[in-house]
């Protein structure tokens, strides 16, 4: 049994401590944001904060976060108003967003420590696959979001996620069906 913190609250994992932290997180705590994409730490779909490090869950197991602060996408903003996330819908920066909490973490955790990153930077700290090659979008992104944190620049563009249970639970109207 690992016990750790995820998203601010302790928890403790009945699962074999040679469980990756991946299918800990998806499976048994239920935070599905964290997506499982390769397997073998190449594309960082997979990615969290541990201890304010991104790290790729599929390569870390259990045991080895024993006692650390794990951060997944659900926990580093549930509102989505991190500036990463603002940024990355107002530069238009997401297509499928299969890959998007991985690349969000990777970035939240390089704009932590260089809220002025160059394209170098971006590109080294953030090596996240992306199959709709969002690139170039994603470095403007990231960029734009560190002067959001470094209080040069607001976003307004990107609206509040989502819409209420209820709007979701109302029923449609029946169409009137179509005259050939």
């Amino acid at each position: 049994m690992a016990r750790l913190t995820v998203n601010g609250r302790a928890v403790e994992f009945k699962l074999d401590s040679a469980t990756p932290l991946l299918w800990g997180l998806r499976d048994a705590a239920n935070l599905t944001g964290t997506k499982y994409g390769c397997g073998e730490g190449d594309c960082g779909a997979c990615m969290v904060l541990v201890d304010g490090q991104a790290l790729r869950s599929c390569l870390v197991t259990l045991a080895e976060v024993e006692g650390r602060e794990v951060t997944t996408i659900e926990g580093l903003s549930a509102d989505r108003s991190h500036p990463v996330q603002q940024a990355l819908v107002a530069e238009q920066a997401i297509q499928c967003g299969f890959c998007t909490p991985g690349i969000v973490i990777a970035a939240a955790a390089l704009l932590a420590r260089n809220s002025d990153p160059s394209s170098e930077d971006i590109a080294e700290a953030v090596p996240n696959l992306c199959r709709c090659g969002v690139y170039p979008r994603l470095t403007r992104a990231i960029q734009r979001a560190g002067r959001v944190l470094r209080r040069l620049e607001t976003i307004s563009a990107a609206p509040a996620p989502g819409i209420t249970p209820e709007d979701a639970a109302r029923a449609v109207p029946a169409m009137a069906p179509e005259k050939r």
